[in-house]
């Protein structure tokens, strides 16, 4: 099983919250934000990101709408299109991960590490994301990532 370090994105409109866990994959932790800007400038950046901290797969966290109805096209339709361009145009493997409740995790997180209110919390929603995955797949119940190719889904 492939091993080192995972980045973990939290995809927004305005904003990508970053996180990374360690190389034996037990703790995620927020890494940063980062404000959008062109979606080469945005994979640019996460792929020099990736690169500093030795990161061999990235997981990005995918909203799941259950009253979608087929063919609507919605955020997760987005973050699903993002990340298979993500997925060209890195070396890396992207797995795409359920984000259900991340956010509102993240803000008991916040508070819980004295983060201003209407503080943005996407760097911390990566890291709920993150564990989530890395939890997920210590426990038998995801798989890891697969060599590099298009975004698998979990």
């Amino acid at each position: 099983m492939m091993r080192g370090r995972l980045l973990g994105i939290d995809h927004g409109l305005k904003r990508l919250g970053l996180a990374v866990c360690d190389a034996s994959w037990l703790v995620a932790r927020e890494l940063a934000i980062v404000k959008r800007r062109s979606r080469a400038e945005d994979f640019q950046r996460i792929q020099q990101i990736a690169a500093e901290h030795q990161v061999v797969a990235v997981v990005v966290g995918v909203p799941t709408n259950y009253e979608a109805l087929p063919g609507q096209h919605d955020q997760a339709a987005a973050v699903r299109s993002w990340a298979e361009r993500l997925a060209e145009a890195t070396a890396l493997p992207v797995v795409l991960w359920d984000e259900q409740l991340s956010t509102s995790d993240a803000r008991d997180l916040a508070q819980s590490k004295r983060r201003k209110p209407g503080a943005p919390v996407d760097d911390l929603a990566a890291r709920v994301i993150l564990q989530s995955y890395i939890d997920a797949v210590r426990d038998g119940l995801a798989e890891p990532p697969a060599k590099a190719g298009g975004p698998t889904a979990e």
